[in-house]
């Protein structure tokens, strides 16, 4: 069965906006905080120096990278809300899936503790050890909207 994202329409579209308001769009390899060659909206399989992508090609790109995140968190906390679905999501494009699905955030959700698994995403705000004032507001944001559908 085709993850939420698959499917395409306004969860892709918001997953999507979500993860590149904080990745932002490079189409010229770069070097990311911790050394690692990126290109597009944070990607970083397969980059090498002198890399070049379109606008398009990165997209595409995106969006066929973020169902490689998406189908794992459907798996291991089947049933969110759309919001919480997308905060996971793009917690996962950023530090890896089975990290995610391991993550004290996820191990919360699935205990019951929505509110909690939430503002636990603060935990993961640190890259080579450094925490960042860049990956602080993106895990304030995905906390924020993974708590809109808390009751």
């Amino acid at each position: 069965m085709a993850s939420r994202l698959a499917r395409g329409g306004a969860v892709l579209a918001a997953c999507v906006a979500f993860v590149t308001g904080f990745e932002g769009v490079r189409t010229v390899a770069y070097r990311d905080v911790v050394g690692v060659w990126t290109i597009c909206v944070g990607e970083t399989k397969g980059v090498h120096a002198g890399d070049r992508k379109s606008l398009s090609e990165c997209k595409a790109l995106l969006v066929r990278r973020l169902e490689d995140y998406a189908g794992p968190i459907e798996r291991c906390l089947p049933g969110m809300p759309d919001n919480q679905f997308i905060a996971f999501t793009s917690l996962a494009y950023n530090i890896g899936s089975e990290r995610a699905c391991k993550s004290s955030a996820a191990n919360l959700m699935r205990s019951g503790n929505p509110a909690a698994a939430c503002r636990a995403f603060m935990s993961w705000n640190k890259a080579g050890g450094v925490v960042w004032p860049g990956l602080t507001r993106r895990r304030a944001a995905e906390r924020d909207l993974c708590l809109k559908d808390v009751k």
